[in-house]
């Protein structure tokens, strides 16, 4: 599952543009790579459909360090280490901690249930500044029902603990369906007590075993209402909230900071304020297990291949990328939209809908003002 990490615990914007991000709106802030498809899960809404493997191709060792080596060139974005799960690549820790030597940001996505005392030393000792931890229900029966595993929540809170004793900081990511939409303020008071730094909520994009639970998607309407109730939380919690796979959350912010006559800067707003709703091949792509680059790890649109061209040339220059920088490309109501440079809609959920990442955004209930 791919998380996000856009949430710094130093409050710092993001960096300035790197020479090498020729295109406008190129500058890359985060990559997920999914180090491997194996997981000892088996999540109702796994985009990867991840089970235990093993799965064949696979980068190596050598191939992964080469990697983070032509992602450095690029510039420096956060590394999401992610999966299926990160722990069970046995060379996990050497990945993490090359690529803290080559100075970039390095978190990971574990579920959190393979977590020993000597993994989370060794998170540490390797750089490891962050790591994610999913919980999609309150309780333990909610929670395992989810990730079809028993167990699962008794694992993932025991994890958390030890990579706390750590010294490791750790975020709670829950993805919303309908099984699960009447919990998020428990799974957010349970995130308080366990000491997160941050919670992330992320919208279901029918990808990969997602496809099987489309009925556990939620409605426009319940998403409005989701989104407004996630922005008042921020006056009422010590955790840095962000919303993932939901870019209506950057028009709500806007709309609703209007009507409070409150400005959207940094100070007010922090990294929400500088950061847009759908960031796949803008400031954000990922890296699949085999090598393939995509905009996102929902939007399942080959980019390119990392063994058979520079990781540089696939940012730059991929049509796909080109296009999602291009916000004029967007059709339907998003393409008139005047939220379209803060929102964008979710091009993944667009992509599974029809065939066509650039079309409208098929969970949206607000009108532009200029009709299409």
């Amino acid at each position: 599952m791919v998380k996000n990490y856009m949430t710094n615990n130093d409050h710092t914007p993001p960096p300035k543009s790197h020479p090498h991000a020729e295109n406008k709106g190129s500058t890359l802030r985060l990559v997920a790579w999914e180090t491997t498809r194996n997981c000892n899960l088996s999540c109702m809404h796994c985009r990867a459909s991840a089970t235990k493997g093993p799965y064949s191709n696979e980068l190596d060792t050598k191939t992964s360090l080469q990697l983070l080596d032509q992602i450095a060139e690029v510039g420096q974005p956060i590394i999401i280490l992610t999966g299926g799960e990160p722990l069970l690549r046995p060379d996990i820790f050497e990945i993490a901690s090359y690529g803290t030597g080559k100075g970039l940001r390095m978190v990971m996505a574990p579920n959190g249930t393979l977590i020993t005392a000597e993994y989370a030393r060794k998170m540490a000792d390797s750089g490891i500044k962050r790591i994610s931890v999913s919980l999609d229900g309150s309780t333990k029966e909610s929670h395992d029902s989810f990730r079809g595993v028993d167990g699962a929540f008794d694992g993932a809170l025991r994890g958390i603990g030890l990579a706390k004793d750590a010294g490791i900081e750790f975020q709670i990511n829950t993805t919303i369906t309908k099984a699960n939409l009447n919990q998020i303020p428990k799974i957010q008071e349970l995130a308080v007590s366990l000491g997160a730094v941050a919670h992330h909520i992320f919208l279901l994009v029918p990808t990969g075993r997602g496809k099987y639970i489309l009925d556990q998607e939620i409605s426009s309407e319940e998403y409005e209402d989701t989104l407004n109730w996630f922005y008042d939380q921020r006056e009422k919690t010590p955790l840095q909230l962000k919303a993932t796979c939901a870019p209506h959350y950057y028009r709500i912010l806007r709309q609703r900071a209007k009507k409070e006559e409150k400005s959207v800067s940094f100070k007010s707003h922090g990294l929400d304020a500088v950061t847009r709703g759908c960031l796949g091949g803008t400031g954000f792509c990922f890296i699949s297990h085999r090598g393939i680059v995509q905009p996102c790890g929902f939007l399942q649109v080959n980019c390119g291949d990392v063994k058979k061209t520079s990781f540089a040339d696939i940012w730059n220059n991929s049509e796909v990328f080109l296009a999602l920088r291009d916000f004029s490309q967007l059709k339907g109501k998003c393409g008139i939209c005047e939220y379209r440079k803060v929102c964008g809609g979710c091009r993944a959920r667009a992509y599974e809908a029809t065939g066509d990442f650039l079309a409208e955004e098929p969970l949206c209930i607000y009108q532009p003002r200029k009709a299409p």
